[in-house]
């Protein structure tokens, strides 16, 4: 960072920036706030300042920070057992299938640890379902997916992602993927051949700014699945899990998919857990030695998300999220504001997109940060406001306070 802007900052929380900055890889241009503490929705820094969080870690902790119940049973399982590798079996990993089916319905539950892990080993179980049960020509599969999607960002899923930054420099990319519009129905019907194998899709396009398809379209698109016999996989691990104030966003339009992939929010922010959830055949055609990982699966994390699971369920998270972000979606979309263009979301997962002669969403963010309140911005134009489910009506307030005038120019 620049001397005048270290010059601005404390001694402390400038220094911990220059080392991060000399020593880390600089994948990521976070705001220069240095944290070390966090309860609930707010969050402080090491000098002591208080903010209310409105990224939850990308919908990471949607329970909260350091949400006592999950923190108990971590500890507690952390002092009998941590990891045994699948070579064994563990006490925890049944009892894990079984909440977590009988919640979401799921016939076949494959657990992983991060997002895109889930993505990767759900692109390699349709391609084998494709091969072995839909009859698809060894080495043929396609799987649709939409453009401006973000599904993570290994080798594998970046090869089918239309944002330059994630792709640049890369290459060379594996075949086997067609590109469609996000919320065009037409054009994935007519994208689809007998060789597909499934669409891959979000139910709502976090990392592109909150983008809700139009009415109808998913409903659309599990016909067109059903009618082609196509794997309807939808990725949920930002959407999932009570952010869009339903437990899974596909049930927004009544629709159920095929496969639906899970995380973050599924440890409550203390361990990386993810999962693949099958309705259908499709994780039937994984056999012994063709997938895996060391950690998934294992005794902490499972431990952890089943505790994570019962404070989402248990303690009308879910039910918040739709009450407090229809009121926070609301009071936004009535601030009157010649800097804003759009506001749109579903429960928690808000969006304010900003005009381009408004100065840029980075620069909104830097101005929420100095009010005591953090947010991201995202695509140059768009503030991502995501609080941890937990949130009050007084906190949303008191949030509203601190946004209005830095969307009114007043900051």
């Amino acid at each position: 960072m620049s001397e005048s802007a270290v010059a601005e900052l404390s001694r402390e929380t400038a220094g911990l920036i220059e080392l991060e900055h000399s020593l880390g890889a600089h994948n990521y241009k976070p705001l220069d706030v240095v944290l070390t503490r966090g309860e609930r929705v707010w969050v402080w820094d090491v000098e002591g300042r208080r903010y209310l969080d409105c990224l939850s870690a990308y919908s990471a902790v949607n329970q909260g920070h350091c949400h006592p119940r999950i923190l108990a049973a971590m500890v507690e399982q952390a002092g009998k057992l941590t990891l045994t590798s699948r070579a064994f079996r563990n006490d925890q990993l049944p009892l894990f299938y079984e909440e977590l089916a009988a919640l979401t319905n799921s016939h076949k539950i494959l657990p992983m640890n991060s997002g895109a892990e889930a993505v990767e080993s759900a692109v390699k179980a349709v391609r084998k379902w494709g091969y072995e049960v839909k009859g698809v020509p060894e080495g043929q599969a396609e799987i649709i997916v939409c453009s401006d999607n973000f599904h993570g960002r290994t080798i594998g899923i970046v090869g089918f992602s239309t944002d330059p930054d994630a792709r640049g420099g890369f290459g060379p990319f594996a075949p086997g993927f067609r590109v469609v519009p996000f919320g065009d129905a037409e054009a994935f019907e007519a994208a689809i051949t007998p060789n597909t194998v499934a669409f891959l899709v979000e139910p709502i396009q976090g990392e592109a700014g909150v983008m809700i398809p139009p009415a109808g379209y998913f409903r659309r698109v599990r016909d067109l699945c059903t009618a082609n016999n196509v794997t309807l996989i939808f990725d949920e691990i930002q959407t999932g899990l009570g952010r869009t104030g339903k437990l899974l966003a596909e049930e927004h339009e009544g629709v159920v998919a095929d496969v639906t992939l899970i995380g973050k929010a599924l440890s409550g922010g203390f361990y990386p857990v993810s999962a693949v959830l099958s309705n259908s055949e499709v994780l039937g055609v994984l056999k012994p030695g063709q997938h895996g990982s060391t950690f998934g699966g294992n005794p902490l994390a499972c431990a952890v998300a089943r505790a994570a699971l019962k404070a989402l369920t248990e303690e009308g998270m879910i039910e918040n999220s739709a009450v407090q972000g229809e009121y926070f979606k609301t009071q936004l979309q009535g601030i009157r504001s010649n800097m804003v263009r759009e506001v749109r979301g579903r429960g928690l997962m808000l969006a304010v997109e900003l005009h381009p002669e408004a100065g840029g969403a980075r620069r909104a963010c830097e101005a929420l940060r100095a009010r005591g309140v953090l947010a991201k911005d995202t695509h140059g134009h768009t503030i991502r406001i995501a609080p941890p489910l937990v949130i009050t009506r007084d906190e949303v307030d008191w949030a509203l306070e601190q946004i209005e005038p830095v969307l009114t120019g007043g900051a």
